[in-house]
């Protein structure tokens, strides 16, 4: 029996100390990954910022804390914002020589890499060295590479260059064979959020305008690589018709694509000669994560005066954003918005929106707060990836509207899906349904039977009040006529360009133009450029990340572009009674 006692408690003592050690360690790693993320990076001279373009590049990234307990690897997104900021940074600093753009595998989409590159061109006029090297080129990452003052090959190397191509996938079978119906109802003959749920291919309609938008972004691209390499766009045609992702190295360089083939160690020999440093000293470099901790070189302005750059990406209110995010929630949008209206240090809003849409009650709510803010001071929107269906319905009451080139916006429309699960709860699973009812639609929306033609009726009312206010506020906000509005509605969707055209956007550029718009119409020269929602700080993000955020991360990444319709028919109960939402995303590769 001593023995006993002996044994049970060098067990405990054994476990009191394991729990005591690993408590010690995880708070010291924890403070170590608060330290290094706070700590301002001091820049070495001759110094060159190396830019990795490689992962995913969304609009604004809070690290997942997750990631850096958990993963071994560091992570794979990156936040546009970081991305613009450590540029313009690297150009303003005198220590900082030139960039060099690690190419590689990168998930970005098109609006964002325009941005991107306009920002490293400017980065060029400062007289500074951009060069890139990839041994593996995506079509997104070469886009940018283009801008480079030599564009470097690895000779075992490839680069892709094959034109754009968007492809949905389509639920209608796989839910038949579970028994489940979707029950659709919209406006908007180009609306074609609902098609994967009643069709097995795209319809004649969304055909014609998805080809139209990815065939407006390639020519933009055509456009801007013709420039940078001094080539004609037909024979950027000609190449990507021959699809260059599968041809040799050498065939790079013939055809102009690229300026020479390079090893990595030569290629680090090259930068050393142009950042100033001896061939046997270390290369100073800087990382991503390095420049956004370097302090900027311009002061903090002492007026007092702020110009608000509010950020709204994601979906609104469904739930159904990247894992890395929590969407747009509309309650959250509008107190920030009228605390942003009632600071009168806050002087213009610049609303950044990057959002496919989602409901369209809370598009409502936060169109209604734009407008009220719009009465106090200028609001800018700067239109990212997307500010489409219900993304446009919370910018069209802004001041004005920029947008770049690339962006896909418009998607005037609304839609509503209630699914008919009687096939597989009562032909498949057995179960039967039976009740009484006082009045003749109380049990309107019964899981155990389809929607009779009368319900149908007050559903598709519904939807079509809705679609006529969106256009209403449409129409308002753009100083156009309803009927105007309508005939380029229909839930069609527009790149930044073509939108320009039809007066749905006023100007074509970057979060910075609209910046410089939003001083110009405030009548403010001298201010402090203040981002909102502020990032949450390591501990913050830990406390209030969901449990199943880490692994909704890892399945996005195993899934890629096809998780978003997982996500979809994931949340469809949950989803709102109408929406205002695009149908997909369109990411270069």
């Amino acid at each position: 029996m001593k023995e006993f006692f002996r044994s049970t408690l060098a067990t405990i003592v054994g476990v009191l100390v394991c729990g005591v050690l690993f408590a010690i360690v995880g708070i010291t790693m924890m403070a170590g990954m608060l330290a290094t993320s706070s700590t301002e990076t001091v820049v070495r001279n001759n110094s060159v910022f190396v830019l990795d373009l490689k992962g995913t590049v969304s609009e604004r990234c809070q690290s997942n804390p997750f990631d850096q307990l958990f993963s071994d690897k560091v992570s794979s997104r990156h936040g546009l914002d970081d991305i613009l900021s450590s540029i313009r940074k690297a150009k303003e600093s005198g220590k900082i020589k030139g960039i060099y753009l690690n190419a590689g595998a990168l998930a970005c989409s098109s609006a964002s890499l325009q941005e991107i590159r306009d920002a490293l061109a400017d980065f060029k006029e400062s007289g500074k060295f951009v060069v890139a090297y990839g041994d593996t080129y995506t079509q997104g990452s070469y886009y940018l590479a283009s801008v480079a003052d030599k564009v470097i090959v690895n000779p075992a190397g490839s680069l892709s260059w094959h034109g754009l191509a968007a492809e949905s996938m389509f639920y209608k079978d796989l839910l038949a064979k579970v028994g489940v119906k979707m029950q659709v109802f919209r406006v908007g003959t180009y609306k074609s959020a609902v098609e994967p749920f009643i069709g097995t291919e795209m319809s004649p309609a969304n055909r014609e305008q998805t080809l139209a938008f990815i065939s407006s972004i390639w020519g933009e691209m055509m456009d801007d690589v013709a420039e940078s390499r001094k080539m004609s766009v037909d024979s950027l045609n000609l190449l990507a018709d021959r699809n260059m992702d599968f041809q040799a190295a050498e065939a790079y360089v013939e055809c102009g694509l690229a300026d020479t083939l390079m090893y990595k160690d030569e290629v680090l020999a090259y930068l050393k000669s142009l950042a100033g440093a001896e061939e046997d000293e270390r290369l100073a470099t800087l990382t991503l994560d390095d420049m956004i901790n370097v302090a900027a070189d311009k002061p903090k302005n002492k007026s007092g005066n702020i110009i608000a750059v509010y950020y709204a990406y994601g979906e609104i209110d469904n739930g159904m954003s990247s894992s890395y995010d929590e969407g747009i929630n509309s309650e959250k949008v509008i107190k920030d918005l009228r605390d942003l209206r009632e600071d009168e240090h806050v002087k213009a809003v610049v609303l950044r929106v990057n959002s496919p849409g989602g409901s369209a009650y809370g598009s409502e709510q936060i169109w209604r707060e734009v407008s009220l803010l719009k009465e106090e001071k200028p609001v800018v929107v700067s239109m990212g990836d997307y500010a489409a269906s219900g993304g446009y319905y919370i910018s069209c009451a802004a001041s004005k509207i920029v947008a770049e080139p690339a962006t896909l916006t418009g998607s005037i429309g609304i839609f509503g899906l209630i699914p008919d699960a009687s096939g597989l709860l009562t032909d498949k699973l057995g179960l039967h349904f039976d009740g009484v009812k006082t009045n003749r639609l109380a049990d309107l929306g019964s899981m155990g039977r389809p929607l009779d033609e009368e319900e149908g009726a007050l559903i598709q009312n519904m939807v079509d009040r809705g679609y006529e206010l969106f256009t209403k506020r449409c129409a308002d906000g753009r100083g156009m006529s309803v009927d105007s509005i309508k005939k380029i509605a229909e839930g069609r969707v527009w790149t930044g360009a073509m939108a320009k055209e039809l007066n749905l956007v006023d100007e074509l550029g970057g979060i910075d133009d609209a910046v410089d718009l939003a001083a110009e119409l405030s009548g403010t020269e001298e201010y402090n450029l203040v981002s909102y929602p502020r990032k949450e700080d390591f501990f913050t993000s830990l406390m209030n990340t969901k449990a199943d955020r880490y692994i909704h991360s890892r399945m996005e990444e195993s899934f890629g572009g096809y998780y978003s319709g997982f996500r979809m028919l994931e949340n469809v109960g949950r989803m709102d009674r109408l929406q205002a939402r695009m149908p997909f995303d369109l990411h270069i590769r």
